[in-house]
């Protein structure tokens, strides 16, 4: 039903052809810099420690977790897990994510609000994600305007989880930068590196906030009447 009204197409093809863009890129862009060895040849673990350390967060721990880029760092258990690609890589690509994670640790040792409020939302999010849909179409489908705007009430959840994610990323990204930068751990040259690198990823968040906004308004129209014919 949904997906063949050309208004979808319009408000959800933006942020589905971003993000298989910043996909694309991301992916690209760590392949290319995972074959760049650091001059002082640190792992992603090694620099995360280093730079854990640096900051007095010698009590965060460090672990390895499988995947392709599953690297997060966990605040309820102050764990910091890289994926093998990283933990174990002496390459810039390594470098410029694992230092990314050690920023939201520092974020959360510091109290950084828009990680709180994330985190805050995190079981409600979890919750409503799945459900929301589900229940704004048969809401929708059986004219229970009620259950309907319930289910977009539970999906904006996501929708702002994924908007207080933006600046989250972006300032994680910015400790990073400055931290390997003061600390002298890489050269310019490979500074540059880990800059393309994050930029590339942030992108993937962007693009996660436009889709997420324009579903959303999807919805709010159909109750609305903005999309009646």
């Amino acid at each position: 039903m949904f997906f063949f009204d050309p208004l979808y197409l319009i408000l959800a093809l933006p942020g589905l052809l971003l993000g298989l863009w910043a996909q694309a890129r991301v992916k690209g862009t760590f392949n290319k810099y995972s074959k760049v060895r650091t001059s002082r040849n640190a792992t992603g673990a090694e620099i995360a420690r280093y730079l854990l350390d640096q900051q007095g967060l010698q009590d965060v721990q460090i672990e390895e977790t499988q995947g392709f880029l599953s690297d997060h760092y966990d605040p309820r258990t102050r764990i910091l897990r890289l994926s093998p690609d990283v933990y174990r890589t002496p390459s810039v690509a390594a470098a410029g994510v694992a230092a990314h994670e050690m920023g939201h640790a520092l974020q959360h040792a510091t109290g950084y609000s828009p990680l709180m409020i994330r985190s805050a939302i995190v079981p409600a999010v979890q919750f409503g994600s799945s459900l929301a849909p589900i229940l704004f179409i048969i809401g929708f489908l059986l004219n229970f305007t009620t259950l309907a705007w319930v289910g977009v009430i539970l999906f904006a959840t996501a929708v702002v989880f994924s908007l207080v994610t933006l600046p989250v990323e972006f300032d994680a990204s910015n400790r990073a930068k400055k931290l390997l930068s003061s600390s002298g751990i890489l050269s310019s040259q490979e500074s540059e590196g880990v800059n393309k690198v994050l930029n590339s990823a942030a992108l993937t968040y962007v693009a996660a906030a436009v889709a997420a906004v324009g579903q959303l308004l999807y919805y709010v129209l159909l109750l609305t009447g903005g999309r009646r014919d």
